[in-house]
C-alpha cells in the first residue's frame, strides 16, 4: 500500500538518489553527494517542502514545493519545482500521489494554488492535464541567466 507523507531531514539519505536521477532526466551531471547536500539544506533551512511517495517501507518519489508570491493577487502560492518517481515504480499511481497530496497541502494552507513548469518533451503533462492542471496559453516565461556565476 502506498502513502504519502511530508520528508524530514533523515530522508535525505533516501531522496537523494532518486534526486539525483531527477537532474540527470534534465540533463544534468550526477553528483549524488551535491544533490544531498543541497536537500538537506532545503530542509535545514525550512526553504522547501517535500512529499514522499513510499511503497512497502521504500520511497519510491517525491516531489518539492517552494514558497512564493503574487502581487498581482496578494497571495502566497506553491511553486512545484520537482516531481519524480523511480522508473521502476512509475505508472503505478506514485505521481498522482503526490501531486495529490500537494492540492491538499495547499488547501489547507489557504494558498492560491500550484505552479509548475515542465518541457515541452515529458509525457507527465497527460497526468497534469488529467488532474485538472491547465496550461498557461496566455503569457510567455522568460528567464535571465547570470553567465558571471561559477
Amino acid at each position: 500500500m502506498m502513502k504519502v507523507r511530508r520528508a524530514i531531514l533523515s530522508d535525505v539519505a533516501f531522496i537523494a538518489p532518486l534526486f539525483n536521477e531527477y537532474r540527470i532526466f534534465y540533463n544534468q551531471e550526477t553528483d549524488l553527494s551535491a544533490s544531498s547536500a543541497f536537500l538537506e539544506e532545503r530542509l535545514r533551512n525550512n526553504e522547501s517542502i517535500i512529499f514522499v511517495a513510499i511503497n512497502e517501507g521504500e520511497i519510491i518519489g517525491f516531489t518539492q514545493l517552494y514558497k512564493t508570491f503574487s502581487s498581482v493577487s496578494l497571495q502566497p502560492f506553491y511553486i512545484l519545482n520537482d516531481l519524480f518517481v523511480a522508473l521502476a515504480h512509475r505508472k503505478k499511481g506514485a505521481g498522482e500521489a503526490l501531486l495529490k497530496h500537494s492540492k491538499i497541502h495547499c488547501t489547507r494552507e489557504n494558498y492560491k494554488g500550484l505552479a509548475l513548469e515542465t518541457t515541452t518533451d515529458n509525457p507527465a503533462q497527460k497526468l497534469y492535464e488529467r488532474l485538472e492542471w491547465k496550461k498557461d496559453e496566455h503569457c510567455f516565461h522568460y528567464f535571465w541567466k547570470n553567465t558571471f556565476t561559477q
